[in-house]
């Protein structure tokens, strides 16, 4: 299959419309969308692909960006539970300095050497400080993005706060 010119305008007039690359091979017809898709990259208009998904995902990320800001404000409606003026500070101990009684949790990569652990005394029965064991447990078949009411705390997490 060779690329004649009235191939190559189409593929620019629909590529900038922002339509799929199957939609356009089906307009020229005789031609693949891997086809499609090498043309419009050795023409250098692969860069089109991303205005394309910025119109048709707009609804789909303005959801996922509400979303992560309620899942962002659940997060910091519960540290606040926690974290008040008497909350104890993290001790950014090491491995060796670990003991049962010491929260786990580890701040930066166990390939840095500033990397630490929180230090915290742990809730009962578990290897987390309060502030640790919110982010880090979830209960058995719940996920973080269950939908609460505007108010509403987990039982589960409000039994960690008050064992703390």
């Amino acid at each position: 299959m060779s690329w004649d010119e009235k191939k190559i305008e189409i593929l620019k007039k629909e590529w900038g419309k922002g339509k799929t690359a199957s939609q356009i091979a089906e307009m020229i017809g005789g031609v693949s969308r891997n086809a499609v898709i090498g043309k419009a990259h050795r023409l250098n208009l692969s860069i089109k692909i991303k205005t394309r998904n910025a119109y048709t995902n707009h609804a789909s990320k303005h959801q996922s960006s509400e979303k992560r800001n309620n899942i962002n404000s659940k997060r910091l409606k519960f540290r606040s539970l926690v974290l008040d003026k008497n909350f104890e500070e993290a001790k950014n101990i090491s491995l060796e300095e670990l003991t049962e009684n010491t929260c786990k949790y580890m701040d930066g990569h166990p390939d840095e050497k500033n990397s630490s652990f929180c230090g915290r005394k742990t809730v009962e029965k578990f290897s987390y400080c309060p502030l640790h064991l919110m982010i880090v447990y979830q209960p058995k078949g719940k996920r973080e993005d269950v939908a609460l009411k505007d108010n509403e705390v987990p039982t589960f997490i409000e039994k960690k706060v008050k064992s703390a």
